[in-house]
């Protein structure tokens, strides 16, 4: 691969044990971030990271900077064997992420803010419980329309949330909302169309979260935003950012709209990368990629056995163009 495109994952990609053996295998890279992210926070994020439990690690205001740190761990291993990706993504929190690999933000800040969101988003599940569910099989619009059709008819909030392919739709809301979607899903009698609730802290994405937006914005307006030395692609748009100040205002609108995933992953391949590489935790994004772009190889870098399987790859088509 001559030119990659760095994708971050974000919250349902947390495991227990994740970055444990990055830390044991490049410890001179890894280990100061994580003590130093243990500082940040005030408290021991790494045990949680790599001991558990699995229910603290699950909580919203957790998940999200041991997601967080645990992708800046793998990227910065990744950033001493391979060259400079050629554009960069991340999937809700992953755009932290990404943005700290574009230069915009310094890891320090972004982890800041990534905690202080999960913060936010906790509290306001906590004021107003929501829920979410992922819809299979259907398209976009027809999520929309059902989506319409149960706020119209129970008033209760229901929205797409993160349009991950053009058949898998994660949509957001109140929980009678999100049950109420569900119903009408099942309802539909297709073989070929599935729902499932999805194990998450807040209504992520709708609304119900724009209560806690300004607090969120002043926040953001407090921490240093340089313009990009790559590209990133903002999830709200999906299209690149080009200046810190545009970074800054994606991410206020970030916290609210929705994940326009399958269009980012568009724009993406329009930069014409040679491959596709998932840093941080899990392989939900290199699973994506597989089935919308499957001429584009896709690879993991989510523990230290993967990276050295990623890096290898790399060396191996270097060696054949040459």
């Amino acid at each position: 691969m001559k030119t990659t495109s760095y994708l971050f994952p974000g919250q349902g990609s947390q495991r227990v044990g994740m970055g444990r053996d990055l830390c044991d295998a490049y410890p001179e890279v890894v280990a100061p971030l994580f003590r130093t992210a243990d500082e940040i926070v005030g408290f021991e994020l790494s045990r949680l990271c790599w001991e558990g439990p699995e229910e603290r690690l699950e909580q919203t205001d957790i998940t999200q900077p041991a997601v967080f740190i645990t992708s800046l761990a793998a990227y910065r291993v990744l950033a001493e064997k391979l060259p400079q990706p050629l554009v960069v993504a991340g999937h809700s929190l992953g755009e932290y992420t990404a943005l700290v690999a574009a230069g915009v933000l310094d890891w320090t800040d972004a982890l800041a803010l990534v905690r202080r969101r999960g913060v936010l988003m906790a509290e306001v599940n906590a004021s107003t419980p929501g829920a979410m569910a992922a819809a299979l099989g259907l398209p976009g619009t027809e999520v929309e329309r059902l989506c319409a059709e149960v706020r119209a008819d129970t008033g209760a909030v229901v929205e797409p949330a993160n349009y991950n392919s053009a058949d898998q739709t994660v949509v957001s809301g109140a929980v009678a909302g999100v049950a109420a979607f569900t119903a009408r899903v099942e309802a539909l009698g297709r073989a070929e169309v599935k729902v499932k609730r999805i194990k998450v802290g807040a209504p992520f994405h709708s609304s119900m979260m724009a209560p806690v937006e300004a607090e969120f914005a002043a926040d953001l307006a407090r921490v240093r935003f340089a313009d990009p030395v790559l590209p990133v692609i903002a999830n709200v748009t999906a299209r690149p950012v080009w200046t810190g100040e545009q970074a800054r205002a994606a991410l206020r609108r970030q916290l609210a709209g929705a994940v326009r995933w399958s269009e980012t992953m568009a724009t993406v391949v329009d930069f014409g990368p040679d491959a596709f590489v998932e840093v941080g935790p899990g392989r939900v994004l290199s699973g994506l990629c597989k089935r919308a772009h499957p001429e584009i190889p896709s690879y993991s870098a989510a523990d230290a056995r993967r990276i050295a399987a990623t890096v290898a790859a790399a060396s191996e088509s270097v060696d054949r163009v040459a």
